[in-house]
């Protein structure tokens, strides 16, 4: 074992005991029964405050580490599969295709598993439609033919929920789709959690298990051809699990940008560009990002921020400094 990959299992180690660390104390922080930490005492002695922490706190952040678990390395995956670190896991209308689902399946009063259903279904739809269409422009490689087929795909998708949104009931329906696609986690509960958790569950196994061929996506496609003997189906594979962990999570988040572009890219900086370390660093960080942001969201203000706003925020001043500071590579290696 090369020192490089040590070196990586040691911060991997290290960053992963400061998020269990970050993580515990961001559920214990709240404005209950005062604002700060949630002691001892107060969880031993006050029975609201036990209630509250066992029932809301914990499900949330159980719920935001999912979430930021998931975007992290779909984004990651995303990145490495087009060989270009400029697209996350909203990339080829999949959020987009996911929500358009959610959106249709609460307007049919749909119970939540359905709901689940319908965003793995606009989900793979979009991917299906993204893929299909690249195959018929008759310019540029794969990887521009599937994003020039991701921008009209996706605006398509956005065309279809702003008009859904402008058909909706403005009293009953509106307000629910506008903040439902604005991103949070303030309604989540634990039984919610089931179904997406064993989703994205075999989504994130199957995809750590797969870590050492995703880097070789991003060589020269000589070098793809000569190391894997399909790597048109390898991508198809890995597409259809990142699109199923990222459908489980949109189906009780709402739309959440930005975790799926940024969190890769402050993988790579610490790790390197190996697989290895930076797919499972992608789920750590990804879920440390997202905990801090939902904290930010329900504590910053009197009233709760829809979450999408804060990892928007985050999102954007990170990938600011990013390009300024740490100018991203975006040609293929």
């Amino acid at each position: 074992m090369n020192s490089t990959v040590k070196t990586n299992r040691v911060k991997l180690f290290l960053i992963t005991c400061i998020a269990g660390v970050v993580i515990i104390a961001l559920t214990l922080w709240g404005r209950y029964p005062k604002p700060g930490l949630l002691t001892l005492n107060d969880i031993l002695h006050d029975e609201l405050a036990l209630r509250m922490f066992i029932l809301i706190r914990v499900p949330r952040m159980v719920a935001a580490l999912l979430l930021g678990a998931v975007l992290g390395l779909s984004g990651c995956v995303f990145q490495y599969v087009f060989a270009n670190p400029l697209v996350d896991s909203g990339f080829l209308g999949v959020s987009q295709g996911a929500g358009l689902g959610s959106i249709i399946a609460m307007l049919a009063g749909f119970p939540f598993t359905l709901q689940i259903g319908c965003a793995f279904a606009g989900a793979l739809l979009s991917l299906a439609l993204s893929i299909l269409l690249a195959k018929y422009i008759r310019f540029g490689g794969l990887i521009l033919r599937l994003v020039l087929a991701g921008i009209a795909v996706s605006s398509v998708l956005s065309a279809l929920i702003s008009l859904i949104k402008f058909t909706a009931d403005p009293l009953r329906q509106l307000p629910e789709i506008t903040y439902w696609l604005m991103g949070g986690l303030s309604g989540v509960r634990l039984p919610m959690l089931v179904l997406p958790s064993i989703i994205a569950g075999i989504s994130c196994l199957v995809l750590i298990s797969l870590r050492w061929q995703i880097g070789l996506l991003a060589l020269d496609d000589r070098a793809v051809r000569s190391l894997i003997k399909n790597p048109f189906v390898l991508r198809i594979v890995l597409l259809a699990f990142a699109v199923a962990g990222t459908a489980a999570v949109t189906a009780y988040a709402g739309i959440v940008a930005w975790a799926g572009l940024i969190v890769p890219h402050i993988a790579r900086i610490v790790f390197g560009a190996e697989t290895r370390s930076t797919v499972p660093a992608s789920i750590v960080l990804g879920s440390m990002f997202m905990a801090v942001c939902d904290t930010l969201a329900r504590s910053l203000f009197p009233i709760e921020l829809p979450l999408g706003i804060v990892t928007a925020l985050a999102g954007a001043a990170s990938f600011t400094v990013l390009l300024v500071f740490i100018p991203i590579k975006v040609e293929r290696g």
